[in-house]
């Protein structure tokens, strides 16, 4: 019995680390495009750097960090061509999850997703960000788990891992947020009623619509960085 829990333990910690580390990615905690300093994070997250090393390896598998020779690990920066072509799978999968969720799904199941959806009405009107996004993130996976078809799911798991910095950041505009809120009220009508067309809809403009506001962000932000860019010049001239 103590060697089994001996030899579980490295796996739950890094596995643990590996968690806290997907936050921080998702929360921008640690930017896009930054290094991960691994003597900082162990400091941070109070581990050792083997399961921290661990962890990393695994967020590089999920294709959220980048191993660069002698450079260490990246936070994985993508283009807009990546975020639409990455967007564009993942709205086949959210339908595929969505229709079959709505001819699979057992009335144990729906009423673990509608408590998960009052849960997250509840941190919307609490203006909780971090704690919505995670309730969110759930009510999509237990709607992927009703499909149950154990290849999607293994699919959707690693195309997700992609976006959920980005499908995080783009709840933090009121409008949007609260659109987004209204279309999983739909979702819910739609499990209930066993309605797998309606479903697919649903998930497809709700994918499409993170999509446009992600798209929206990352041009805004390309906008004001070339802005800063060319205007460094001139402020150095006039000083000078």
């Amino acid at each position: 019995m103590t060697a089994k829990i001996l030899s579980l333990a490295p796996a739950a910690l890094h596995e643990q680390v590996a968690q806290r580390l997907r936050l921080m990615l998702v929360e921008s905690r640690i930017k896009p495009g930054a290094k991960l300093n691994e003597r900082e994070l162990a400091e941070v997250l109070e581990v050792s750097r083997t399961p921290l090393r661990e962890a990393i390896k695994m967020l590089a598998a999920e294709g959220l960090v980048e191993l660069l020779p002698n450079r260490g690990a990246i936070a994985v920066e993508l283009t807009e061509a990546d975020v639409l072509a990455t967007f564009e799978v993942m709205a086949g999968l959210e339908a595929m999850s969505g229709e079959l969720a709505a001819q699979r799904v057992t009335d144990t199941e729906l009423a673990e997703i509608r408590a998960m959806h009052y849960e997250m009405l509840a941190a919307h009107t609490r203006r909780d960000l971090s704690a919505y996004y995670r309730i969110n993130a759930g009510i999509h996976r237990a709607i992927n788990l009703a499909a149950k078809n154990s290849v999607l799911t293994t699919t959707y798991n690693q195309v997700n891992a992609r976006l959920q910095a980005l499908r995080f950041r783009s709840n933090q505009d009121e409008d949007k947020w609260q659109r987004a809120v209204k279309e999983h009220e739909q979702m819910i009508e739609a499990l209930a009623a066993h309605d797998s067309a309606r479903m697919r809809t649903i998930l497809v403009t709700h994918l499409n619509n993170k999509r446009d506001v992600v798209v929206e962000q990352l041009r805004a932000g390309a906008a004001s960085a070339t802005s800063a860019t060319s205007t460094a010049p001139r402020a150095t001239k006039a000083r000078a």
